[in-house]
């Protein structure tokens, strides 16, 4: 098995943790959850009432037993908070469509979160522009 040195989104900035590189395997089952869960999402919640939500990532546990499932979540934040009570309110159906059409010894029990990455992304990107559009300081 291959080894990372690159920190977890969860440990600390100057952690030194070695993680697992996700196996070739590893890949295809997250992409093909990510697809699964993403089209029972489109079918069991409604978009006018959740806004649009994609599936950005799913992070598997090594034994597929549960997988945190990263979503975005385009729409006003009232939606976003619908999206999610929408989506606590129908895991099991969307565990039950996950389990038949995605053929696993364990179907992963989801957990579903926001994913900020998007916003982060923009903020970074916003804060760039306020820079480029100010004037150079003068040298004196």
């Amino acid at each position: 098995m291959l080894w990372s040195a690159t920190p977890s989104r969860n440990s600390p900035p100057n952690s030194n943790t070695i993680h697992p590189v996700p196996s070739h395997r590893q890949e295809r089952v997250r992409e093909l959850l990510r697809r699964e869960i993403g089209e029972a999402i489109r079918r069991e919640i409604p978009v006018h009432k959740a806004g649009l939500i994609t599936v950005n990532q799913v992070l598997p546990a090594a034994d597929l037993r549960q997988a945190r499932v990263l979503l975005g979540v385009f729409g006003s934040t009232e939606q976003q908070k619908t999206a999610l009570q929408m989506l606590e309110a129908s895991k099991m159906r969307i565990q039950d469509i996950v389990a038949k059409s995605v053929i696993l010894k364990y179907t992963p029990r989801l957990k579903f979160e926001l994913d900020d990455t998007v916003e982060k992304a923009n903020s970074v990107l916003r804060i760039i522009d306020e820079l480029e559009k100010q004037p150079p300081p003068q040298p004196e």
